[in-house]
C-alpha cells in the first residue's frame, strides 16, 4: 500500500480516530501502560476513552487525608500520559463527592495517622508534625502550614493544568475541600439536590484553592463565603458554577452522555481546546488568588476564633463543635438539599 492510498484522508472520519489507532502511529504494536497501583483514597479505571478516577473513602465521606492530593495527581498524570484516554471523569462513591477534609482526624484526634511509617511520614504534610504546628499554646509556623496547604492545592489543580478535560460529577454533598476540587475541573455537572459549599468560612477555614471567584464572579463568591452558606446543584447550573445538573437519578445518564461527546473528539484538538482556554483563566491570576487564599486559611487557623472552635472540637468532639457553628444559620446537619 502506497503512502497515498494509507493516507487518513482516504478513510471516513479517520480523524475521530485515536493516536493508537491510526496505521502509522508512534505506539503501533506497544503495549498499555502498566501504571497499576493500589491507591488508599480512590480508584482508577481506564474504560475506552474515559479515564474513572473514583473516590472511595465512603464510610468517611470521601473526606481528604494527606494521602488525597497525592494519589489523585498520580492519577491524572496517569491518565494525561495514556494516549487511549481522551477525557477525565471524577466522581465519588457513596453517599457524596466529597465532604472536605477529615477534620475529625486533623482536628479532634491532632492528626494522628491510622497507619504506619508511609511516604509522607516526616515530611511537611506529616500529619503529627501539622498537630504540633496547630498547637494554640506553641508558635505557629506559617510556612510550614504554607508548605503543607500548597500540595494540598498542587495535587488538586492537577484537573486544571492536566493536558486533557477534566470532569467533575457531584452528588450528594460537595463541600469544604471537596470544592476545592471541584472547582479545579472543567466541567462539573451534578444532581439537583447536591449540596455544595465551603461552611468552614464561618470559623477555622479560607477555600486554598482560591477558585471561587473565577468560577462565579465577584459578588457570587462574595456571597457564598461571606455567609458560609451552601447552594444546590440546580442553583448551581443557574448561577454557572456547574455546567448542568439533573434529578439524582438521571445523573449517571447525563455524565455518560457528556463524557461520550468529550471522548468521541480528538486528543489534540481537547488539548488545544483546554490550553487555549486554560490562558485566560491562568492570566486572571488563578496561581495568585491560590497562593493568597492559601496563606488566609493558614491564618483563619489559628485565629483566636480558629483556635477556639479546635480546643472546642477537641473538648466536645468534631460534629458538636460543627454543630455549635452552623446552628445558628439553620443548616446544621442539612446533608443535602431536598428534592423538588
Amino acid at each position: 500500500m502506497t503512502a497515498q492510498e494509507s493516507h487518513s484522508g482516504q478513510r471516513p472520519a479517520a480523524w475521530y480516530e485515536n493516536w493508537t489507532e491510526v496505521p502509522d502511529s508512534p505506539w503501533q504494536g506497544r503495549p498499555a501502560p502498566d501504571f497499576d497501583r493500589d491507591y488508599r483514597t480512590l480508584t482508577y479505571e481506564r474504560d475506552g476513552r474515559v479515564a474513572r478516577i473514583t473516590f472511595n473513602r465512603p464510610e468517611k465521606g470521601n473526606t481528604i487525608t494527606p494521602d488525597t492530593p497525592l494519589e489523585l495527581a498520580h492519577a491524572v498524570e496517569r491518565a494525561d500520559l495514556d494516549p487511549r484516554v481522551h477525557v477525565m471523569l471524577v466522581s465519588g462513591r457513596g453517599k457524596g463527592f466529597c465532604g472536605g477534609y477529615d477534620l475529625g482526624m486533623f482536628a479532634e484526634r491532632g492528626g494522628a495517622p491510622d497507619g504506619g511509617v508511609d511516604e509522607v511520614t516526616g515530611t511537611a504534610v506529616d500529619p503529627i508534625a501539622q498537630a504540633m504546628n496547630h498547637n494554640p499554646w506553641g508558635t505557629w509556623d506559617p510556612m510550614l502550614d504554607y508548605a503543607m496547604m500548597s500540595r494540598f492545592n498542587k495535587g488538586f489543580s492537577s484537573l486544571l493544568h492536566a493536558n486533557k478535560p477534566t470532569v467533575s460529577k457531584l452528588h450528594g454533598f460537595a463541600v469544604a475541600g471537596g470544592t476545592d476540587i471541584a472547582l479545579f475541573s472543567d466541567q462539573i455537572i451534578c444532581a439537583d439536590d447536591t449540596k455544595i459549599g465551603y461552611p468552614p468560612t464561618r470559623t477555622w477555614g479560607i477555600p486554598a484553592a482560591g477558585m471561587w471567584a473565577h468560577r462565579l464572579g465577584d459578588q457570587r463568591a462574595k456571597r457564598l463565603l461571606f455567609t458560609g452558606d451552601c447552594i444546590s446543584g440546580k442553583q448551581a447550573a443557574e448561577w454557572g458554577l456547574a455546567v448542568e445538573s439533573c434529578p439524582a437519578e438521571e445523573l449517571d445518564e447525563r455524565t455518560e452522555a457528556l463524557v461520550e461527546r468529550i471522548a468521541r473528539m480528538p486528543v489534540n484538538q481537547l488539548m488545544m481546546a483546554k490550553l487555549a482556554l486554560n490562558s485566560a483563566l491562568l492570566a486572571q491570576g488563578v496561581q495568585n488568588s491560590g497562593m493568597i487564599s492559601t496563606v488566609f486559611d493558614g491564618v483563619s487557623r489559628h485565629t483566636r476564633e480558629g483556635y477556639a472552635f479546635q480546643l472546642r472540637a477537641a473538648t466536645v468532639g468534631f460534629r458538636e463543635a460543627v454543630r455549635e457553628r452552623d446552628e445558628p444559620y439553620g443548616d446544621y446537619k442539612r446533608a443535602q438539599f431536598k428534592k423538588d
